[in-house]
């Protein structure tokens, strides 16, 4: 009898101390709903840009990619993001795909203009720069760089 206890406060324990770990990290990585509002972007391509991924400006997360998709006529990436409520973007804000790093994933990088007037919800950011393909980048150096030794 007395060991049936211990094994009970023993699972008891464990699913405790899962439960705090599950919402640890559902608190640290935004997975819950946020207001904001909803804003389209047209890019050439898009590039390591996951769905869930980051939207910042000035380097702090502002809001989050929710949508990805391929405009069939055009064959334009056509990506939605969800601003925070409390983050006004002006008319003429710019955006451009950025990598954290060489081995890093990609970000959205919002860079806001001077316009008086503010984007609403369903409006899309006219200014934008697609990703740049590092590896195609890297690969042409290095073939140009070999170029031709005349002697």
């Amino acid at each position: 009898m007395q060991s049936s206890i211990v094994e009970t406060l023993t699972g008891a324990a464990v699913i405790l101390i899962a439960g705090v770990f599950l919402f640890f990290a559902y608190t640290a990585t935004d997975s819950g709903s946020r207001a904001g509002y909803e804003l389209t972007i047209d890019f050439d391509r898009i590039d390591g840009l996951a769905m869930g991924g980051d939207v910042r400006m000035s380097g702090i997360k502002i809001g989050t990619v929710v949508d990805q998709v391929l405009d069939p006529k055009t064959y334009i990436a056509r990506v939605t993001i969800s601003v925070a409520q409390d983050v006004a973007l002006p008319e003429d804000t710019s955006a451009k795909i950025t990598s954290e790093g060489l081995l890093g994933g990609s970000y959205i990088a919002l860079t806001p203009g001077g316009a008086e007037d503010m984007l609403a919800d369903g409006d899309e950011i006219m200014f934008a720069q697609g990703s740049i393909d590092l590896i195609g980048l890297v690969s042409q150096a290095v073939f140009s760089a070999g170029g031709s030794d005349d002697e």
